[in-house]
């Protein structure tokens, strides 16, 4: 009975996954809504189902119901929240094949479908297909139509304005007409010479144009690519630029740290011309949407934020006292110098110097680390992404509090004042370098767990002690340089050893409680075979008793030869 339940509902979702329902021009369709789609293993995925930027999915209703202004307030004991967006420049389309898509799977997922799974078992499957279309995002090549190229060069460093300048140079003698937009500070620098550049290459004078954070702000649409050029701190400042979508960002090491910056630019063409040519792999890097209200409810400013916020006590000699709310419960009440509320790509800022943990910017986790807490027993605790967090002033508060986002835009807090954070809806997308950059990044600013090798001693033998050694070790292990090694030698080799007195053997009196659980064959869960790489994993995704589909790791090996085409809405090369 179950066997023939499992082929009908395989059998109806493989009509529906077949089906060529979707609208004429699913471009203008993802530009007027704001969302981005991908290609990911031969299945086209809304971008929004990613666990990058915290929120699940939500049925159409509530997404139409949701305001223009970007707003989450709590209604009753229900949350409302935005759908995720991301830049349309992400949207992709394979070209001459139709690609099914898994927008009726998605739709499964929302709230009265879930409400209707009737066992614990469906709602396991339901919960781990959800982290497997979230996993697969980030293994999707996406084919930019690069038209248009943002560069961010960092402040208060004339040395950077000549490599700037090489990079404009570099893209403007391409054979492809890209647009490049450069701050509008440079415009009139000696060092850039904007007149020279447009003498020595005429097409500049169409294709040369400037941006200013008033531009950036109102046409997100108008950049395929965004290039920063310096440490961090452009690309928290990128992240400025941005209070709704981003497009891509690719960023060059041209600062003191770089865990956000792991291009060199000494290989810039070479990066560039593969990034065109051949597309991107990109964190979906979560955000906070911050929003300052006053007691009354009345709001001051909002911030999408890249790192953290910081509620200190600012000037005050007090210590804070703050409420700190999730879901409408309070969790606790800091006494502490701050709270540091820190997505995971901020884990390795202010957080990390807190106490706070390192977390990878895979997984969706808000970071709450006190600073300076009044008790040792206020230890940093990991959230789920999905909790609505509020931070309140109460009137009993001995002082006001102060506000940053990003180390900017500091407001103070009085009393009945607070803050509400939540994963925001338009992630941070950086391009990936390689598939072990986030541990690269540690190490290398970090030394995480490095450690030196122990170092020989022979240099501290005397003469008669080589000698005695010469005599007294075999002709294998004569070697003095390497004297504190264990080259293997047989237990009965060493004067002191203390590894015997430990030994344990596997006891021949083992119960049943004791025997080790082996899976019998197919049972769902197998181990990737010997040469498995990155992106090519293979399995079954279950997503919903009546939604289980098979990714197809073969689509992952043809995604560079084959040509996408983007939304060209809002195109970079129109002004």
């Amino acid at each position: 009975m179950f066997t023939d339940k499992k082929s009908q509902l395989t059998a109806r979702l493989h009509g529906e996954m077949t089906n060529t329902d979707r609208p004429t021009n699913p471009t203008k369709r993802a530009s007027s809504r704001g969302y981005g789609t991908v290609v990911t293993n031969g299945h086209s995925i809304i971008a929004n189902t990613s666990h990058a930027n915290g929120f699940r999915s939500q049925s159409q209703s509530q997404i139409q119901s949701q305001n223009s202004s970007g707003t989450t307030s709590p209604v009753g004991n229900h949350i409302s929240r935005e759908a995720p967006m991301i830049h349309n420049k992400l949207y992709c389309e394979q070209v001459n094949k139709k690609i099914t898509s898994s927008t009726n799977m998605l739709q499964k997922l929302s709230v009265d479908e879930i409400r209707s799974v009737k066992s614990h078992t469906e709602l396991a499957e339901t919960a781990n297909g959800v982290r497997m279309l979230a996993k697969n995002l980030s293994k999707t090549t996406i084919q930019l139509d690069v038209r248009a190229i943002m560069i961010v060069t960092k402040a208060r460093d004339n040395s950077l304005i000549y490599l700037t300048r090489e990079v404009v140079e570099w893209l403007l003698t391409q054979e492809r007409d890209i647009t490049v937009y450069v701050d509008a500070k440079l415009e009139n620098s000696k060092r850039f010479n904007t007149d020279d550049i447009r003498t020595q290459i005429p097409k500049a004078n169409g294709l040369l144009r400037f941006w200013d954070k008033k531009f950036a702000l109102k046409n997100p649409e108008k950049f395929d690519l965004v290039v920063t050029l310096g440490g961090d701190g452009t690309v928290l400042y990128a992240s400025n630029l941005f209070q709704r979508v981003v497009p891509p960002v690719i960023s060059f090491a041209l600062g003191s740290l770089g865990f956000l910056t792991n291009f060199k630019f000494e290989h810039f063409r070479e990066r560039m011309n593969t990034v065109i040519a051949s597309g991107v792999k990109a964190y979906l890097r979560m955000r906070f949407t911050c929003r300052v209200h006053t007691a009354d409810g009345k709001l001051i400013c909002e911030q999408q934020v890249l790192n953290e916020l910081v509620i200190d006590r600012g000037p005050s000699p007090y210590v804070t006292q703050l409420e700190l709310y999730g879901d409408g419960s309070l969790l606790t009440i800091a006494q502490a110098d701050g709270l540091i509320i820190a997505t995971p790509t901020g884990s390795t800022a202010y957080s990390l110097s807190a106490g706070g943990s390192l977390v990878h910017p895979g997984v969706s986790a808000i970071s709450v680390t006190p600073i300076c807490p009044h008790t040792l027993s206020f230890r940093p605790i990991l959230l789920p992404d999905g909790m609505f967090l509020k931070v309140k002033v109460p009137d009993t508060s001995r002082s006001t509090a102060w506000a940053s986002f990003d180390g900017k835009v500091r407001t103070e807090l009085r009393k009945g004042d607070y803050v509400t954070i939540q994963a925001s809806p338009f992630p941070f997308p950086t391009v990936i370098s390689s598939k072990t950059e986030y541990i690269d990044s540690v190490s290398r600013n970090l030394n995480w767990n490095a450690r030196e090798q122990q170092k020989p001693f022979s240099h501290l033998l005397s003469d008669q002690s080589q000698r005695m050694m010469r005599k007294s070790t075999s002709a294998a292990t004569q070697d003095l340089e390497n004297l504190h090694i264990d080259n293997g030698a047989a237990e009965d080799d060493f004067d002191i050893n203390y590894s015997s007195d430990s030994d344990s053997t596997p006891s021949d009196n083992e119960t049943e409680e004791d025997l080790p659980y082996i899976p019998l064959p197919g049972d769902g869960i197998n181990t990737p075979p010997p040469g498995n790489t990155y992106g090519g994993f293979e399995g079954t995704c279950f997503a919903h008793p009546h939604a289980k589909i098979t990714l197809d790791s073969s689509a992952t090996s043809t995604t560079n030869s084959t040509r996408y085409s983007s939304s060209t809405t809002g195109s970079g090369s129109e002004d």
